[in-house]
């Protein structure tokens, strides 16, 4: 199995495979709007707007299992992103990430790029995992890193994808 074989559902919906995004880079995010770590949208967004022509795709996915910190429909999430950190990327529908009902992508996710000490389970918001433009490279990055920090390793990925 590989990460293209997952299906995701946007917020109005509507599902695609992730095949539909070979070749790009994926920064993959569990988001939350009530959170410390929320501002993190406003770098998520610098970054989708310096690198999304060039193939990077920052995929949001609304969470709501960490102290109930994103409690709201996904018309009220799209609208504060937008109103408070102009954002512009797309948030897909809300998910869980731990437990039986956590979704087939941060299943894979979750058994390719493990946490501190092996750990599978994801700790909180904001979560991240970049994959290169084959799907091949998994890389996860705790709550506290901030997106911008990643910037060096997405520029390394897209230069990849245009070799």
């Amino acid at each position: 199995m590989s990460i293209y074989d997952i299906e995701i559902t946007q917020s109005n919906g509507n599902t695609y495979p992730l095949s539909n995004l070979k070749g790009k880079v994926l920064l993959i995010v569990n988001t939350a709007s009530q959170c410390r770590f929320t501002p993190q949208y406003r770098a998520l967004e610098e970054l989708h707007k310096e690198y999304s022509r060039q193939g990077l795709m920052i995929l949001a996915f609304p969470c709501n299992q960490f102290a109930k910190q994103e409690p709201e429909r996904a018309d009220k999430i799209e609208s504060f992103c937008q109103l408070n950190y102009g954002v512009t990327f797309e948030l897909h529908k809300k998910i869980k990430v731990n437990g039986p009902d956590s979704t087939p992508l941060y299943q894979y996710l979750k058994q390719q790029a493990k946490g501190l000490f092996g750990s599978q389970s994801i700790k909180w918001n904001f979560t991240k995992f970049l994959v290169n433009q084959d799907g091949t490279k998994i890389h996860r990055f705790a709550p506290s890193v901030d997106p911008i920090d990643l910037e060096d390793m997405i520029k390394s990925y897209l230069s990849q994808s245009k070799t």
